[in-house]
């Protein structure tokens, strides 16, 4: 019987990428049924490379959520995270596009994708996601432009939010997937710890509630973890800022902002994992984080870029 079930099993890797804050992980989440990489109005909101288990029928499909491409980045972590996505694309089965249908014109670095794929002979399944915000003429003009490029394979027409069009490409990408066996197993999310999925939680936070006044100085360490034998877990963060000013934004006023991102933060990271969580975040100046090499092990990214 075991070796029936087993019968006509396919899985891949899913390699997902795109220009900052084209919606990538919000679509990832969506085909993989819950949150697994965080989302924010912000670019760049995905730092590191985010596996995430999809089941469709008898293919497991593994997608790897990507930090956005953009070209002429200046710091190491900006190198490096560019240099994450490309990795990613490089050993994928294939590469799902993502690019935001909503602005006026296909953006430089979303051509500039296309190039780079073309030079490396590699095809992309492409999402037009945000068709809930466009004009079906639009949509099409932008479907045509893309398919005279010669990189795509197929193109679909998506809402991540909405989930139009959704099933559609995930059923498409399912049938891309070579056999052979599972990965992971049938009811596992993400191979992302839970120490680091609890760190970009409250970073998400950071990202929704401070995003005008800290863009990207700041990072998330899950410090200690402790679990008690009644399920729940205690969990200790420390939030880096660069500059003592920063650290003042982050308290907020009488230390009703950290509040507040510890709570929301609390909130949802229970609800994903289950069980209760006891939640204490420290705001520590640390004016070289980005140089930090244990982060960037954290975070799947190389240092050396």
């Amino acid at each position: 019987m075991a070796r029936e079930n087993k019968a006509g099993r396919r899985c891949g890797f899913v390699a997902v990428l795109g220009a900052p804050n084209a919606g990538k992980s919000t679509l990832m989440n969506r085909m993989v049924g819950t949150k697994v990489s965080i989302v924010s109005p912000r670019v760049q909101t995905t730092r590191s490379r985010i596996t995430a288990i999809g089941m469709r029928g008898k293919t497991q499909i593994v997608f790897v959520d990507t930090p956005g491409i953009f070209f002429g980045p200046r710091r190491r972590l900006e190198r490096a995270m560019v240099d994450a996505a490309w990795r990613a694309g490089a050993d994928a089965d294939a590469i799902l596009l993502v690019v935001d249908a909503a602005k006026r014109a296909i953006d430089d670095d979303t051509r500039r994708i296309v190039e780079g794929l073309k030079a490396k002979n590699r095809k992309a399944v492409v999402a037009l996601n945000k068709i809930d915000l466009v004009r079906k003429d639009t949509l099409l003009t932008k479907a045509r432009e893309l398919d005279a490029t010669g990189a795509a394979a197929r193109i679909f027409m998506v809402s991540a939010v909405e989930g139009d069009g959704v099933e559609d490409l995930a059923a498409y990408l399912a049938e891309q997937m070579p056999e052979g066996p599972w990965h992971y197993p049938e009811d596992q999310l993400t191979d992302m710890s839970e120490r680091l999925l609890a760190a970009e939680i409250t970073r998400e936070q950071l990202f929704l509630r401070l995003h005008d006044e800290l863009p990207h100085a700041v990072a998330v360490e899950t410090e200690t973890w402790e679990e008690f034998k009644n399920g729940s877990v205690r969990v200790a963060q420390a939030i880096y800022v660069e500059r003592d000013s920063q650290r003042g934004i982050v308290l907020g006023k009488g230390g009703s902002m950290i509040k507040a991102i510890g709570e929301a933060a609390r909130k949802e990271l229970a609800k994903i994992l289950g069980r209760a969580v006891h939640l204490s975040l420290r705001v520590k100046t640390r004016a070289d984080w980005s140089e930090a090499r244990e982060l960037y092990k954290d975070w799947g990214l190389e240092w050396n870029n």
